[in-house]
């Protein structure tokens, strides 16, 4: 019978055990003293210091972009004979060798469901897209390691094994150690260092699939001798290995998807609570059965991952239902039992360390150099050659696995299963620098590349403002949207309805047209230009990916998942019944660089502007009541900086503030940051809002302005344009930001620089030397005395737009109390208007190349209304939004970034 099931029922009786009456801490219970009858008290202090101190460490190696099995092997290490086991009395108190069997049945188990994720990660179709490349790299990875691990058991063997230990089981053992790759790293690695999408990426990891299933199947024959006392018992585990492999992976397989379909779990993508309950039954036999017969039990949770069905997202949800307990909980504690068992104390002579670094030696190159010379062979160059080498070398945590199945059969002891544990932990540690290092990103061909190109541009600063262009000109057809949740398609669809043209009001245009003119409708010659309306959004669908197995999976089923995201289908759903162009894309990658995706996929699709929206959905009542407040169904990241209630974390929103800053701050289109809170909220406003804009002049504002000439188009919009010129002020304000933390160039006596940092860029006031205020102004007067002419030629549409715009001027010397004060007596206007009307206002980001500042208005406006604001709504909204922000207007809104001037990154 197998070490598991042994373990199974020889703890049952214990756990069962009812507790001793006077068991408490009140009657002189200590904690940390083991009994038989009760170890559930020792055990969860046990899984406490575990969890805390792979945590610590998985924060600090994170860092280091380390994965996380790096954290938990050394966590086992710090808590063995190593470090912490040199401490008196520590080992007996908290893993006194009586615990030992709890902590391993629930380490057994975690590794079983732990294997049957891993299982669920190989996708056999990954190998059929590059079937020659992938088998010739992954038998060089297999082959060579192979023959080169048989070498190097013979002088280990012969100089640190007992005698009595099989030689030739010893030699088969090593050399499987040494060929294995750890495909769960793998995946990870390929992760961290952006290669997952890539050639070289989708390389290693075909390679790595088959690697991985022919090192598993080598392991198993090799436990399976071992366990054996005969040749003739040898035979019967591996029939009844190969008999149940055939009878799980066809009969089980195939009655197993019958009931997924039959509960409709696979058509949904999604298990019901029946299959949950098949699956852990399926997992846990499968799992019983291979340790009866003589192999371990992670083979049978292998063997149940590999059953289960990949399509339609099945197996997605269903390692999001297990993946964060198994991986937070019951697996470091396996590796913790490995630490037990790692005593890198007995590495005490110079003839071990030197074996330790041989095998290091002899475990990386045997990978790296076929490995890379095949990649060589099938048109890959010296450098991603050299990443496919570096990567298949990984070890990590299957490696340990193995290690561990070996000292578990004494085919190890425990000095040699110390050397093996720590080259496997030097090679992981060093695959992801040396890959970064053979292949950093400036020689990829994807998005570092076009990011690359594009900060050389801003840096140069070479393109500055290049004045108004002519509205028909400026007219926005091509939109890229951003999507990262379904909480931001309300905000998403309010924005497209508005730049559509109703359909009647385009219907009486076209009919009126056709029987007037008795013309075809074309571009050159229609009263409202087909480009105007004819608008295409390009949906790029963003999900994060973590380092859960889950968002792995999705990463490599992305174009399955296009299909059926349901953030997409419903936006396409949206656009074929408004009448608009929808294409769809969808990335998995890591949040961090959710900007450069965006980035890449404007300059890809040529986008006029790239739309971020966020959104608060409100309940239909007063946005005020605070019960209304507390109704809400989804949460807008940026709420906290316009809540009136300090109960939300801002956290939250910090984080989303930097994402859209490094939009703006890379974009090579313009951006449009669009800010929900309830447009349409109210059941009995119009269908369509009144806009309030007030311009005070700079590229970001003149965008501004002739978006909101574009919006007007709709027949159903109308606009309020204000500009706002400052008088004089002789009252003394103080600055929001101390002027030493900005940078005007063109200044005869800069300020020092701010502090830079990559992760928060943020685009500053550029230039603002006399001359080029004066080409921003004069750039401005022609923009406005162009919309304010009566005699100035206009287009059909642009005319039309403009009959439903009122401009105004306004001299203040506080403006931004103006523009408030405008915006109130227009909200009331509009609210009591018949039908009532929201209000909508537009503002420039105005970060980079301002006319003016309004920094010492702010701070006054924030010490009138006693609010405090952190800088990340500054620099994330610009001044003029801010305001709003600051005094709490109940507004939507919408800020836009001109990409026609250039801007420097700072913090």
């Amino acid at each position: 019978m197998g070490e598991f099931s042994r373990e199974v029922i020889g703890l049952s009786s214990g756990l069962f055990h009812r507790a001793a009456p006077e068991a408490g801490v009140f009657t002189g219970l200590n904690p940390t003293s083991y009994r038989a009858d009760d170890p559930f008290v020792l055990w969860v202090i046990q899984a406490t210091i575990i969890i805390g101190l792979t945590q610590l460490l998985s924060v600090f190696l994170s860092r280091l972009r380390q994965p996380r099995v790096i954290a938990e092997v050394v966590g086992g290490v710090v808590l063995g004979p190593t470090v912490m086991g040199r401490i008196p009395h520590f080992t007996e108190r908290i893993f006194p060798p009586a615990s030992i069997p709890m902590l391993s049945l629930t380490s057994t188990i975690g590794l079983v469901f732990f294997l049957f994720l891993v299982g669920l990660e190989i996708d056999t179709r990954v190998i059929k897209k590059n079937a020659k490349a992938a088998t010739a790299i992954s038998l060089a990875g297999l082959v060579v390691p192979f023959g080169l691990g048989a070498a190097l058991a013979v002088p280990i063997y012969h100089r640190f094994v007992d005698p009595s230990v099989n030689y030739g089981y010893f030699i088969l053992f090593v050399s499987v150690a040494v060929g294995i790759t750890a495909f769960p790293v793998l995946c990870r690695v390929l992760t961290e260092v952006k290669l997952l999408d890539t050639t070289v990426g989708v390389l290693v990891l075909s390679a790595g699939v088959g690697n991985d299933v022919v090192g598993w199947v080598l392991l198993a024959l090799t436990v399976a001798l071992v366990n054996a006392s005969s040749g003739l018992a040898a035979l019967y585990i591996i029939l009844s290995s190969i008999g149940f492999i055939l009878f799980l992976l066809f009969p089980i397989r195939w009655a197993f998807v019958w009931l997924a379909r039959q509960t409709g779990s696979l058509d949904r993508g999604e298990p019901t609570v029946f299959m949950m309950t098949v699956t852990f039954v399926v997992v846990l036999a499968s799992a019983f059965f291979t340790d009866i017969i003589g192999i371990h039990p992670i083979f049978g949770g292998f063997l149940a991952g590999l059953m289960i069905p990949k399509e339609n997202g099945f197996a997605i949800s269903l390692v999001e239902k297990l993946e964060d307990v198994i991986s937070l909980l019951f697996l470091p504690q396996y590796f913790v039992l490995s630490g037990l068992r790692t005593n890198l104390g007995l590495l005490d002579s110079g003839v071990a360390w030197g074996y330790t670094f041989l095998i290091c030696v002899v475990a990386f190159l045997s990978k790296f150099l076929p490995c890379a010379a095949a990649a060589k062979m099938f048109g890959l160059n010296m450098r991603e050659s050299g990443a496919v080498g570096s990567l298949m070398a990984c070890k990590g945590l299957i490696e340990i696995i193995v290690l561990n199945v070996g000292l578990q059969a004494n085919i190890m002891n425990t000095r040699v299963f110390s050397m093996f544990v720590l080259h496997a932990l030097l090679l992981t540690f060093v695959t992801t620098p040396l890959t970064i290092w053979i292949y950093p990103p400036g020689l990829r061909v994807h998005s570092g590349a076009i990011l690359e190109a594009h900060s050389e541009q801003v840096a140069s600063g070479t393109v500055v403002d290049s004045g108004p262009q002519p509205l028909e000109d400026a007219i926005k057809t091509k939109f890229a949207l951003v999507l990262e949740t379904i909480d931001q398609l309300p905000a998403a669809m309010t924005l497209t309805q508005m730049l559509q043209f109703p359909s009647s009001l385009f219907a009486s245009y076209a009919s009126s047209f056709i029987t007037t003119e008795k013309r075809s409708l074309d571009v050159s010659h229609s009263p409202f230009p087909m480009p105007l309306r004819a608008i295409s959004v390009d949906a790029l669908r963003l999900i994060d990916l973590t380092e859960r197995t889950s968002a792995v999976l999705k990463s490599q089923a992305a174009e399955d998942l296009i299909h059926n995201d349901p953030v997409l289908s419903v936006f396409r759903t949206f656009g074929r019944l408004n009448r608009f162009s929808v294409s769809a894309s969808l990335s998995v990658v890591p949040h961090n660089d959710f900007p450069e995706y965006v980035a890449e996929h404007a300059r890809e699709y040529e986008s006029d502007m790239v739309i971020v929206p966020w959104n608060l959905c409100v309940s239909t009542s007063a946005a005020d009541d605070s019960s209304s407040r507390n109704s809400s169904t989804a949460y807008n990241p940026f709420e906290t900086l316009f809540s009136r209630s300090a109960s939300r974390d801002q956290i939250p929103s910090v984080i989303y503030s930097q994402l859209v800053r490094k939009i703006f701050a890379t974009s090579p289109a313009d951006v449009a940051l669009f800010v929900d809170r309830g447009l349409f909220s109210n059941p009995n406003a119009n269908a369509y809002p009144h806009i309030f804009f007030p311009f005070f002049g700079g590229p970001d504002d003149r965008l501004a302005l002739s978006f909101v000439v574009q919006l007007c188009a709709n027949g159903a919009i109308t606009a309020t344009v204000v500009r706002i010129q400052r008088t004089m002020n002789t009252q003394k304000l103080t600055p929001l930001i101390p002027s030493a933390t900005l940078k005007f160039q063109g200044d005869s006596n800069p300020p020092p620089p701010p502090t830079t940092t990559p992760l928060m860029p943020d685009t500053v006031y550029t230039p603002r030397d006399t001359e080029a205020r004066a080409l921003s102004t004069a750039a401005d007067d022609l923009l406005w005395n162009r919309l304010n002419s009566e005699t100035q030629p206009h287009s059909a549409p642009v005319s039309s737009a403009l009959t439903r715009i009122t401009f105004e001027q306004e001299y203040s010397s506080n403006p931004l109390h103006s523009m408030l004060d405008m915006v109130t007596v227009h909200a009331q206007r509009h609210a009591n208007s018949n039908p009532p009307k929201p209000l909508f206002v537009v503002a420039g980001r105005s970060r980079q190349m301002a006319v003016d500042t309004h920094e010492p208005e702010l701070q006054q406006l924030l010490s009138e209304h006693n609010t405090s604001l952190g800088s990340d709504v500054l620099k994330t909204f610009g001044e003029v939004a801010t305001a709003f922000v600051a005094t709490k207007t109940s507004v939507s809104l919408i800020v836009l970034q001109s990409r026609h001037s250039r801007c420097t990154a700072s913090s």
